[in-house]
């Protein structure tokens, strides 16, 4: 995401003035929280972060931006239920279809209870995780909604997975595309059935950004906008 927030997020975030952004997934390095903190301070609004088990001391971050932070360390679904309203929500998680798909379904039922969509940014909407799952832990994922998988990488324009390619040490689905694989298949199967009308924006760079908003002209706009010109 750290690559997208200066010239996408950021934007976003000034534009629609959001006062209570929920990341979720944050556990690798926090760079992205932490300029997603320096907005809140600035602006006076609050950061939900969820990550189950954050891979750097989040102490520091505790005690400098305690106004505006709320820590939860649990898997997603278990928070997003608990949660009443929110701007802006980033998504990258874990990258598969289960996991992505009731993401938006908890947060469309955030939606219902008030009365309004928030922007939602995910992450990996490309290769190589667009159109294949990979699980952090297997064991959390419904056998019938989990593929067959291995400790093994990927690379370009191979379908199967290979020796030596990159994130080698994560479980990733042994094939591309198919029923209910993939973070994009996940976002294209929730528009299919979400009760609000959205619209889906995309910038291809980076392993993917997609965006959804409430479909609206003013809205749409200012989204194509902000792709077309962040040089991404």
């Amino acid at each position: 995401m750290e690559r997208f927030f200066e010239k996408i997020i950021k934007p976003i975030l000034i534009k629609y003035e959001a006062s209570h952004i929920v990341e979720i997934g944050f556990f690798l390095t926090g760079r992205t929280t932490i300029k997603l903190l320096e907005y809140c301070k600035m602006m006076n609004s609050k950061l939900t972060l969820i990550d189950p088990a954050p891979r750097f001391n989040t102490y520091a971050y505790e005690a400098v931006f305690s106004a505006e932070l709320d820590i939860h360390n649990k898997q997603s679904l278990e928070v997003l239920s608990e949660i009443e309203t929110a701007d802006v929500v980033l998504v990258d998680g874990d990258h598969n279809w289960y996991t992505v798909y009731h993401e938006l379904m908890a947060i469309e039922q955030i939606a219902t209870r008030s009365g309004k969509f928030p922007i939602v940014i995910l992450h990996d909407t490309e290769w190589p995780y667009g159109r294949r799952d990979s699980y952090y832990s297997p064991e959390t994922i419904p056998d019938q909604y989990r593929q067959p998988h291995a400790q093994k990488g990927m690379k370009a324009g191979s379908s199967e997975l290979v020796e030596g390619g990159i994130n080698e040490t994560q479980h990733n689905a042994m094939h591309e595309y198919g029923e209910g694989n993939g973070v994009l298949t996940a976002i294209e199967d929730f528009l299919k059935v979400t009760a609000f009308t959205l619209s889906f924006h995309r910038c291809s760079t980076n392993n993917g950004l997609g965006i959804l908003v409430p479909s609206d002209k003013q809205v749409d706009t200012v989204m194509r906008y902000i792709l077309d010109t962040s040089g991404l």
